[in-house]
């Protein structure tokens, strides 16, 4: 009953909740483009670990939490104001930077080191953002979960990479790897 008086309060998608949902994509647009230039040339060569998802399922998977983390906002900037919004929201403008950063990082320069300590750095600031956003609005910070456990795995990755390969391991062909 309150998940429908608050559909039907809502109304209509307004265009600030649309802008907001949007805005996330707009980083991750330059970011695909590096990725499809580095995936066959460099990324299907270096050693991944056989519980890594396929590449067919990371641009799926970030579409939905793009939507999802951008919605998050719109939720939160509702739902506060002064301190409290100021500190939510650059919480989320600097998860958004470091979420755009590692795209260039790790696909345009490969390296992986980096890239590892950047994810570490974006996987506190997306916590720390989720729970700013908990506070103002329980239903943003649950959005802002699915992201989290995304990151985690990212980050997994990552450094299984790191360590199976160096820290800018070049685009040869390599053995398959457990």
């Amino acid at each position: 009953l309150i998940h429908f008086y608050k559909r039907e309060r809502m109304g209509v998608l307004s265009l600030p909740a649309l802008g907001a949902t949007l805005l996330p994509f707009a980083g991750a647009i330059p970011g695909s483009i590096i990725t499809r230039r580095n995936t066959k040339t460099w990324y299907d060569h270096v050693k991944k670990p056989s519980w890594r998802p396929p590449n067919w399922a990371f641009g799926p998977v970030w579409s939905c939490l793009y939507a999802g983390m951008g919605y998050a906002s719109y939720l939160a900037y509702q739902g506060s104001e002064g301190d409290t919004l100021r500190k939510a929201m650059a919480l989320y403008a600097s998860q958004l930077i470091l979420n755009w950063s590692w795209t260039p990082v790790f696909f345009g320069q490969h390296n992986v080191k980096g890239a590892f300590y950047l994810l570490t750095g974006l996987w506190a600031n997306v916590a720390a953002c989720g729970l700013s956003f908990y506070k103002i609005d329980k239903t943003a910070g649950y959005l802002m979960a699915p992201y989290l456990a995304w990151v985690s795995l990212a980050t997994a990755l990552n450094y299984w990479i790191w360590r199976h390969n160096g820290d800018r391991p070049e685009g040869k062909p390599q053995p398959k790897s457990e």
